[in-house]
């Protein structure tokens, strides 16, 4: 009989201590990505101005248009990442009465400052190898649509401009495990990018 009349009265107090607590909302979280080995394989095509070293998990598809319309030549090609499901977009251009090297350097400036609406920050780095590789690469901080970029020249001849792009929401936190490691994966092209002579 006590424990009943225990029950009846500690009954209310665990109501009220119910109600009071209420729930907490559990912080937002992302799906977990197993990132793969670091390995890289050669892009060296009959025919293409240039060759580097990119990752065997991703493809190389030869890039046909530009803003719905048809690319300026042949060499523009992508590099696609069907797993994390983004592409760094690679298009060539050479240097010549009508690409000055001022007029492609300032049309890449363009392409990637047009992000500071989104863009928390834009960090610029400069690119020098012994490949006579020059140029910037770009890290937009922020909620940008493209948050890892570069161009690369050799100031004569040769011009590469690189996007990395993801199709999902340009989410910063989110993309963050993806970006750090996609952008070693460009440095690593960049470092290994060289001219070839036709």
């Amino acid at each position: 009989m006590r424990a009943v009349i225990f029950l009846v009265a500690a009954l209310p107090l665990l109501l009220a201590a119910c109600a009071q607590q209420g729930s907490t909302p559990k912080p937002r979280g992302y799906f977990r990505i197993d990132l793969p080995e670091k390995k890289y394989q050669t892009f060296n095509e009959p025919g293409y101005p240039y060759t580097f070293e990119y990752p065997v998990y991703a493809g190389i598809v030869k890039d046909t248009l530009f803003f719905d319309e048809k690319a300026e030549n042949p060499w523009w090609i992508n590099i696609d990442f069907p797993s994390f499901n983004g592409k760094i977009y690679l298009s060539y251009k050479e240097i010549g009465a009508r690409n000055s090297l001022d007029k492609l350097i300032n049309d890449a400036f363009k392409l990637t400052y047009k992000h500071t609406y989104k863009a928390e920050s834009i960090e610029e780095q400069d690119i020098h190898t012994h490949h006579r590789v020059h140029g910037l690469f770009y890290e937009v901080g922020g909620n940008a649509a493209s948050a890892k970029q570069f161009y690369a020249t050799d100031s004569g001849r040769h011009f590469l401009r690189g996007a990395l792009y993801f199709y999902a929401p340009p989410n910063a936190d989110s993309l963050a495990p993806l970006h750090r490691f996609l952008e070693e994966d460009m440095w690593h092209l960049v470092k290994t990018l060289q001219w070839k002579a036709n």
